[in-house]
């Protein structure tokens, strides 16, 4: 693969995380290229969160380089990054879904995808009209007032889902986003997390410890004791395909 910052959404090489005398990530190398959905597993405790919190600047790793592509432009090294830098990544370029979604419950659906563009400085009329498209991309048309108690928990992954995608972020991260969904609704929010993000030429990676979640990724990372022992490429791929309407 071509490292230039038009052919990957992000490289990191050698990357070491240690918290007292445990290593969470043992000299990792992962490169996710553009468009691509890559999920992570492994048992508890080998890794794969520490990881995807250093690929999507959360934490900063103890040695190592995290470089995000940024097209026509140089790449961002996020590992030298200080904690406000870090955080003006996570507010434009990445994107996130948990989870447990983490909505505010107090704001309305639209409101809570609208909330990223609000903390960038859009005017709140055009930061909801640009969230309400999100929302009816996903299925959501006609539910942009509702509370997120008002909504079901697929309802809500999929409001979680526009909210990771309403600044433009060209990869996003979801940390066992169906964890908490029983297997048809696990089926359609992954359908609606493929479709919003390489179906619309953005990259994913996904922690999971569903198989069958794992299986519609374009490729299976597998960890153990912080390290990269293998990975798959499922035979179905991934089904993204393009949503009408969406990111406009």
């Amino acid at each position: 693969m071509n490292n230039t910052s038009d052919t990957f959404a992000l490289v990191a090489t050698g990357l070491i995380k240690r918290y007292g005398p445990l290593t969470a990530l043992a000299g990792v190398d992962v490169t996710i290229a553009r468009g691509e959905s890559v999920a992570v597993m492994g048992a508890s405790g080998s890794g794969k969160t520490t990881l995807l919190h250093c690929l999507a600047a959360v934490i900063a790793p103890d040695a190592g380089s995290v470089r995000l592509g940024v097209p026509g432009a140089a790449p961002l090294e996020l590992a030298g990054m200080s904690e406000d830098e870090r955080s003006a990544v996570r507010r434009s370029r990445v994107g996130f879904v948990f989870q447990e979604h983490l909505l505010l419950p107090e704001l309305t659906a639209v409101e809570n995808v609208a909330l990223p563009l609000l903390v960038t400085g859009v005017a709140r009329r055009q930061a909801e009209q640009h969230a309400a498209g999100w929302l009816a991309a996903l299925g959501l048309a006609g539910m942009e007032d509702r509370r997120i108690g008002q909504l079901s928990g697929g309802q809500a992954q999929r409001v979680a889902i526009a909210r990771a995608q309403v600044t433009g972020a060209a990869i996003v991260f979801a940390d066992e986003p169906t964890g908490a969904l029983d297997s048809t609704t696990s089926t359609e929010v992954m359908t609606a997390l493929l479709h919003a993000t390489t179906g619309q030429g953005r990259s994913l990676v996904v922690v999971t410890h569903d198989a069958e979640v794992a299986a519609r990724c374009d490729r299976v990372l597998h960890m153990r004791d912080g390290s990269i022992v293998g990975q798959a490429t499922p035979a179905a791929g991934s089904d993204a395909t393009t949503v009408a309407g969406a990111g406009r």
